[in-house]
């Protein structure tokens, strides 16, 4: 179980890490779209969208259905939801380790706040 969840999410992650694939998810967000109207934005023939698609389909992002001749994408989002899910222990883990450092650096300001000396600051001689 756990090495095909592994396996799913690599999958996710390898089909996301193409620029292209992700203005395509960001597409399909939207609504379906037909193979055409995503290939449209890239400048690119259907050949290559569909190189993209299969990748996408694979990875279990999208689904295709067939109308007539026309090719319909869908956004699949369960897998989306599971790599979140994946990255949000990694997002607790960096915020408590950065409200740890916040915590810190506030009681060395605190601490170097309270040992200055009080009166002039920067009329010293040396200061001109």
């Amino acid at each position: 179980m756990v090495e095909s969840e592994s396996v799913e999410i690599s999958s996710v992650f390898q089909a996301l890490g193409d620029p292209t694939r992700r203005g395509m998810i960001g597409a399909l967000s939207e609504g379906e779209r037909t193979v055409s109207e995503l290939a449209e934005p890239f400048e690119m023939s259907l050949a290559a969208a569909s190189k993209h698609i299969k990748v996408l389909e694979k990875a279990g992002l999208i689904r295709r259905e067939i109308r007539w001749r026309t090719h319909v994408c869908h956004l699949e989002p369960e897998p989306l939801a599971r790599a979140h899910a994946w990255l949000a222990t990694y997002e607790r883990f960096w915020t408590g380790r950065l409200d740890a450092l916040e915590r810190l650096l506030r009681e060395e300001d605190r601490k170097a706040s309270r040992s200055e000396p009080s009166g002039d600051k920067g009329n010293g001689p040396d200061d001109t």
